[in-house]
């Protein structure tokens, strides 16, 4: 999907594509010119109606790579990990800032009719339509795929479920860690976290550090023996066959030579040996490492409420751009007026009457 949206970007820069949402265009960070730093999504539109986690980390990477993202929320509630902590930094759930930034955020009661009508004019000037519904919630209400197919047929419509469309199970929700337990992983690993974007904001937002959850692997033990003069010659661990049923005991004893020094002393020594290895690091040394710091993996930016924050960064890197100051997570209805009015040029009457009737909110920014 990344590689068509980069075309439909390229096309619109350059004048080739014209489409429902040539006359009606969303707001910008910059002038639309050439630029030594264009972001290769920049100019794509992207209707964001996602909650929680795998939704919400796609489009703030689809935001982060320059397209414009509207968070469609509901009124009140908005995305239900606003309420998910602790940790909170002020009001703000840490969960909910680390998955958000680069969105703009729109307060629209989706089981209104009129609610729907803005989705649908929405939906018509957007490239791309992404949802995490249970199937045949959104077309229950007039949003489904065949209703937006109808009035917006270039969009792009992404729905991402924890099943599928169809089967017995399609009609669960889904969640990371269901999966890992349907799937058979977390009877393998034990307990596990799939996705450490949540945990790391926990970190560098409220300095809360992680649980360790442990790891092992069931075909390799270990994957180089150490200078152990007991175990060179021991015909038990000659071959990796026997130091796996062999397992217990030289775990011990391997641990028993761990123990011996610090783990600074192994890291030194482990330089330059071709052995693969790495320190188990908490949350405070993972971005203390010189690779993270290389990298740029912490991106600081300044919230309306709470002030300056800090939340993992994109891992990926491009030869073209670079990833330039994020727009901070929008507070809940943020954007709600500045979209009705700068994008669907509603006028001051019609918004009026829809922040009267509930059908959308808006959150007032205290300067």
């Amino acid at each position: 999907m990344l590689a068509t949206l980069a075309r439909v970007a390229t096309l619109r820069r350059t004048g080739l594509l014209s489409g429902p949402g040539s006359r009606r265009e969303l707001w910008t960070g910059r002038p639309q010119s050439d630029t030594d730093n264009m972001k290769p999504l920049e100019g794509v539109k992207i209707l964001d109606l996602t909650r929680v986690l795998a939704g919400p980390f796609a489009t703030m990477n689809l935001g982060d790579l320059g397209a414009e993202v509207i968070k469609v929320e509901r009124p009140g509630a908005g995305d239900d990990t606003r309420t998910w902590g602790p940790p909170f930094v002020g009001t703000e759930s840490t969960y909910f800032l680390s998955v958000n930034r680069n969105k703009k955020s729109i307060a629209v009661n989706i089981k209104d009719p009129n609610g729907v009508k803005i989705i649908k004019e929405l939906a018509a000037i957007c490239d791309v339509f992404v949802e995490n519904y249970v199937p045949g919630k959104l077309s229950a209400l007039g949003l489904g795929y065949a209703d937006i197919d109808r009035i917006a047929p270039h969009v792009v419509y992404c729905s991402i479920t924890g099943y599928g469309q169809t089967g017995p199970l399609c009609q669960r929700a889904g969640y990371d860690a269901v999966a890992s337990a349907v799937s058979g992983l977390m009877h393998i690993t034990g307990p596990e976290v799939a996705c450490l974007t949540q945990v790391a904001a926990n970190y560098l937002i409220a300095r809360k550090e992680a649980k360790r959850w442990g790891t092992a692997h069931g075909s390799i033990v270990p994957y180089q023996i150490m200078n152990v003069p007991e175990l060179i010659d021991d015909c038990k661990y000659k071959t990796n066959h026997l130091r796996v049923q062999n397992r217990k005991e030289l775990i011990r004893i391997l641990s028993a030579r761990f123990e011996e020094a610090m783990t600074s002393e192994w890291l030194h020594r482990f330089e330059g040996s071709g052995i693969p290895y790495g320190p188990i690091n908490n949350m405070k040394n993972v971005f203390a490492e010189p690779q993270v710091l290389h990298n740029g993996l912490v991106m600081e930016m300044k919230h309306p409420t709470v002030g300056k924050i800090s939340v993992p960064g994109p891992a990926v890197r491009y030869s073209k751009f670079k990833m330039s100051e994020a727009r901070p997570p929008p507070l809940l209805g943020q954007h709600t007026t500045y979209i009705l009015k700068e994008v669907l040029r509603y006028d001051d009457k019609a918004i009026g009457e829809l922040l009267s009737t509930g059908v959308v909110t808006q959150h007032e920014v205290e300067c």
